[in-house]
């Protein structure tokens, strides 16, 4: 079976944030579907391993911030290669908060959507939740990103040494310097597995 297939599914990126107490935190998801019109209900799948996923099991409530074509890379590197529960993301950063708490993103996104869970499965790895749209906003009029756009025009090809040995994460970047690379190997910054890992310094030879 060729798993990139996968690929050719068509994915949208977002920003998912949460607030427990006093802590705000985000992380990138690709997997936000809009399920029933009435009653309006999303669908969220997050990886048990990201601090927002369990602030979302405790919580019951979310946000979608949806990314636009013109995100940059610093922003997925921002919310998706690094740890809520290490490092504060919201430091820096430009947003606002919505009616329920939990912040936003104005920059580089179109429009967000506020979520209550209504149920979750679990999923062994990941954790989906099923939720209503209580809020929602428009911000832009700017195309939303694809998967595909994003692997095409947003996300930066990482420079490395020609003597370095090691693979390279085709999907984000993350570099895994040593040999062999473990078969069951996790990317830590995007949770993708060793098949979409490659030799360092493939992609400089073709």
């Amino acid at each position: 079976m060729d798993i990139k297939a996968m690929y050719k599914l068509s994915y949208g990126l977002f920003i998912l944030t949460a607030k427990e107490f006093e802590k705000d935190n985000g992380c990138i998801i690709n997997t936000a579907v809009q399920v029933t019109t009435h009653p309006n209900r999303i669908t969220i799948v997050v990886d048990k391993k990201n601090y927002t996923h369990d602030m979302i099991l405790k919580t019951r409530k979310f946000n979608i911030s949806v990314l636009s074509e013109n995100s940059k890379f610093a922003t997925y590197q921002h919310w998706g290669f690094q740890s809520g529960a290490s490092v504060n993301k919201c430091e820096q950063i430009s947003y606002k908060r919505a009616d329920n708490g939990i912040i936003y993103l104005t920059d580089e996104c179109n429009a967000y959507l506020c979520a209550n869970v209504v149920s979750t499965m679990d999923l062994e790895t990941h954790t989906l939740f099923l939720a209503d749209v209580v809020d929602a906003k428009i911000l832009s009029d700017d195309e939303s990103v694809t998967y595909s756009y994003y692997q095409k025009n947003i996300k930066e090809n990482p420079k490395t040494e020609n003597n370095k040995k090691g693979y390279i994460c085709t999907v984000c970047g993350y570099i895994y310097e040593g040999y062999p690379l473990p078969n069951d190997f996790i990317c830590p910054w995007c949770k993708h597995p060793a098949s979409d890992f490659i030799p360092l310094n493939t992609e400089n030879k073709k």
